[in-house]
């Protein structure tokens, strides 16, 4: 690349610096259209963002003992980036420096230029993930950065992009040729081959490769840098892992993992950002991560409240006609429901379960209420079971009182013979949960109800509790409640909304004020995304199993246990109250 000479660049007035500390000043300033809908009402930072920005910035303002940002390669980042010039959008032909927005300015320095104080060959970050919405440059930085790593990585390095196809895969090819050849009078002649699968750097013999996805065929690789784009997607973690394997002898590893939301709770992608989510709120400690996830600090005023459109679209702040159009798209969501979930998934980074009903809970919230131990020792407990048809989830549910507030723990039991069937078809990766001890395969291509019985009659010793009583609904339990009432009192609960609308209400308040725990169990919270309600004519809420998206056993199990905990605790009664068809 032919190069061209610049001024001295103080890190203090860099483009990355300036948005970084916008953010955490909260001076970052909306468009004027912003004003005009919400007065003087500020806008407010998405708050991993602003705790990323917090880290950035005192290593920027040289307040780290361990790492730095190397001054002198951002120079050459920035002498390469005043050459080029946009390939295509709006900011057509404007150079590329000037045209980059804060965010994507801020992925740059961090990924490529936060280097350790003592070796500054040596970066910072191997991880960088990106929860952003739809259409707003996250496929364009990925692969401006690729361009420039061809320039910064050494010499016969390979870079690799992966997607849920192939695709999307092909994405960020898409995006890198355009941007290619519409630079072709700034590099080199011949210093770019671009061929149908690949894209090689004739000067360093660098090769950039987008992969078909194969559930079984990325092993092998030795990735320099990889790509993961709309990782939501993706089934398993196959893909992301395979990369990550490839790096183990990479000096200067380095993995992107892009995406929007999507409407599960239980992709890739969640995970990822569920771990960042502990490391910049200082539960792990993992200084190998750099993640900036846009997301709504608040979602239940999606309808009005524009925060939630600019925390989750950067652009939209940057550019009115960006945010123009997604207020549009709100209007469109808010009047039609079959425009709502791909407005709150793709454009507001909310998950949004679907039409037809309302949500019970906001996944968020329950997972607010997850710790890391329970000591059950000597408590009194209420078993809830949920016994579904045999060749279907049937689910045992424990809680107890600590002084007011609902401890939980949630078991659940699929036919073993039909776990790849279910893995496919629900998108659940059940192995996971059974290595984890959440869940138990019994019985062939339907549930063992004897191996259930027996787990309730351990339930005592195992957990060193007491049992109170085991609630029921009748169908399909007859012959195993029976068989239980030889030794605990068992109470048939009728599956009818005056009978579960006090249980369904309390549970979701104990969630909302704070006051339920549970230990971790990732299929119990798919559980309660997946749980949508209903109300009869006095309006009373409960869980429906059949207008719910997925399966409910575990929160069902549960509503039936605190029926039984609300009846002798919360509410005094000293009897049970017990509802007969």
């Amino acid at each position: 690349m032919k190069m061209m000479t610049i001024k001295n660049n103080n890190i203090e007035l860099h483009p990355s610096y300036i948005y970084a500390k916008k953010i955490v000043d909260g001076t970052l300033q909306p468009p004027p259209l912003y004003y005009e809908l919400n007065g003087e009402k500020q806008f407010i930072s998405p708050k991993y963002v602003k705790k990323q920005c917090k880290i950035f910035l005192d290593i920027a303002d040289n307040k780290s003992s361990k790492y730095i940002i190397d001054i002198s390669r951002l120079k050459r980042i920035d002498k390469i980036l005043k050459i080029l010039v946009m390939a295509k959008g709006i900011k057509r032909g404007r150079k590329i420096y000037e045209a980059l927005a804060g965010y994507q300015w801020l992925i740059i320095v961090a990924s490529l230029c936060t280097v350790y104080r003592d070796n500054k060959n040596k970066r910072r970050y191997e991880t960088i993930i990106l929860e952003i919405c739809r259409k707003n440059g996250k496929t364009f930085i990925v692969a401006l950065v690729i361009l420039l790593l061809f320039y910064l990585e050494p010499k016969y390095s390979q870079f690799y992009s992966v997607a849920p196809d192939g695709a999307l895969a092909k994405e960020i090819k898409k995006a890198l040729e355009p941007l290619i050849k519409a630079n072709t009078s700034v590099f080199e002649e011949g210093e770019f081959k671009i061929l149908r699968d690949c894209i090689r750097h004739s000067l360093t013999e660098t090769i950039y490769t987008p992969l078909n996805y194969s559930k079984d065929r990325m092993d092998g690789k030795e990735p320099n840098v990889f790509v993961a784009d709309e990782v939501g997607a993706l089934p398993t973690d196959y893909a992301i892992e395979a990369m990550r394997s490839g790096q183990l002898l990479v000096f200067n590893k380095l993995g992107f993992i892009i995406s929007t939301k999507y409407p599960t709770v239980d992709n890739p992608m969640e995970t990822e950002t569920t771990y960042a989510k502990k490391v910049l709120d200082d539960i792990i400690d993992d200084e190998k991560v750099f993640a900036l996830l846009f997301e709504p600090n608040e979602t239940k005023n999606w309808t009005n409240d524009d925060n939630i459109i600019l925390q989750s679209n950067p652009l939209a702040i940057e550019v009115e006609a960006v945010f123009r159009d997604l207020l549009d798209k709100r209007t469109k969501a808010i009047e039609m429901e079959s425009k709502r979930e791909n407005f709150l998934t793709k454009h507001c980074n909310i998950i949004y379960q679907g039409a037809g009903t309302e949500s019970f809970v906001d996944v968020t919230e329950v997972q607010k209420c997850k710790v890391d131990k329970i000591d059950w020792s000597g408590k009194e407990v209420y078993i809830g079971v949920d016994l579904a048809m045999t060749n279907d989830n049937c689910a045992v549910a424990m809680t107890s009182n600590d002084d007011d507030v609902i401890l939980a723990e949630a078991i659940s039991f699929i036919p073993e013979g039909r776990i790849e069937e279910k893995n496919q078809f629900e998108k659940v990766n059940y192995y996971d949960f059974i290595n984890a001890m959440k869940c138990i395969a019994c019985g062939d291509k339907t549930v063992d109800y004897k191996v259930i019985e027996d787990f309730v009659f351990a339930i005592e010793e195992k957990y060193d509790v007491v049992v109170m009583a085991i609630g029921y609904d009748r169908y399909n339990a007859l012959s195993s409640a029976q068989k239980w009432d030889e030794k605990y009192q068992t109470v048939q609960i009728r599956q009818h909304s005056d009978t579960l609308h006090p249980p369904t209400k309390l549970l979701y308040e104990k969630i909302m004020d704070g006051k339920f725990r549970y230990e971790d169990n990732k299929l119990l919270e798919i559980n309660f995304q997946n749980a949508r309600c209903v109300f009869d004519t006095n309006m009373n809420r409960y869980v429906n199993k059949k207008k719910s998206n997925g399966k409910i056993d575990m929160v069902v199990a549960l509503i039936n246990s605190i029926y039984l905990l609300q009846q002798e605790v919360f509410l005094e009664n000293g009897n049970f109250f017990v509802q007969v068809a």
